[in-house]
């Protein structure tokens, strides 16, 4: 009888880190940023790279690698987003980690910035994840000891999101500590808007069921607008982001009594020259 190989799981939770980074960053970067992401050597990234080109998932080059075009072809939505002011976003997502401990219950949404949270979570242990973003709980499960509750319900092909009346009854069952959102839009008059009512009515459910709302939004959505008011918007407790609001913004957040965090740090170069 043949002898059966055994896939290492934590191997393969590497190389998944490695898609995951390709991903944020547009599809390609340096093996040196991706060691550093990670906390890895170079031969660690390098030796997963040729995993991940022998089963055609990314393509080696010169001092780097490239996300298999075939892979994003279907990711073009919510990647494009991924892709709107990363380090804005890093920063967010660091700043939220430092309020999170080992052991915390969330929620986390589906949208872009709580992705980059999601990553920035990873170092932490035992928590209890409640999520319908596939970004999210892609991230998050099977490590460190941590439990990931994924909403049901039929997921969106544009950005891996389960919505619905499925999902609804799911959150429903669940009390956690944070409850953490994305914002598509922020302004004086409306507050806090999104551009699907699906989102809307999820959010809604969770920020019931939380002890502490946070938004997470970086300034670009700062004095925009979007079709959809998010209800009860006195639930949310904080909001971060990385550069101090417009003054609208901040008599707003102010009215309804929501604190500003801000993110701060530097700009770090993961492009292939």
């Amino acid at each position: 009888m043949a002898k059966m190989t055994q896939v290492s799981p934590k191997s393969n939770h590497r190389e998944q880190e490695i898609l995951a980074e390709l991903r944020l960053v547009g599809g390609s970067c340096r093996v040196g940023y991706l060691a550093k992401r990670l906390g890895v050597s170079d031969e660690t990234v390098r030796r997963n790279i040729k995993s991940l080109q022998a089963k055609s998932q990314v393509r080696k080059v010169h001092g780097g690698v490239l996300l298999n075009e075939d892979m994003t072809l279907n990711e073009k939505p919510f990647q494009a987003r991924m892709q709107r002011n990363p380090e804005a976003k890093r920063r967010i997502a660091a700043k939220l980690a430092e309020l999170i401990s080992d052991g915390d219950s969330l929620f986390l949404d589906i949208g872009s910035t709580t992705a980059y949270a999601a990553l920035a979570l990873r170092e932490k242990r035992n928590l209890y994840i409640v999520t319908n973003s596939l970004a999210v709980a892609n991230a998050l499960a099977t490590i460190n000891g941590n439990r990931v509750f994924f909403a049901g319900g039929e997921l969106r092909r544009h950005d891996g999101g389960s919505f619905g009346q499925d999902a609804i009854h799911f959150i429903r069952r669940f009390n956690v500590n944070f409850a953490i959102f994305s914002a598509g839009a922020i302004n004086a008059e409306r507050g806090f808007m999104l551009h699907d009512i699906a989102e809307a009515d999820l959010s809604h459910e969770i920020a019931a069921r939380a002890q502490t709302c946070i938004v997470l939004a970086d300034a670009s959505k700062f004095d925009q607008r979007a079709p959809i008011a998010v209800a009860e918007q006195s639930k949310f407790d904080l909001l971060i982001t990385e550069t101090p609001p417009t003054d609208g913004v901040k008599t707003m957040l102010e009215r309804l009594e929501i604190s500003l965090v801000l993110a701060e740090g530097e700009d770090t170069d993961a492009g292939l020259s």
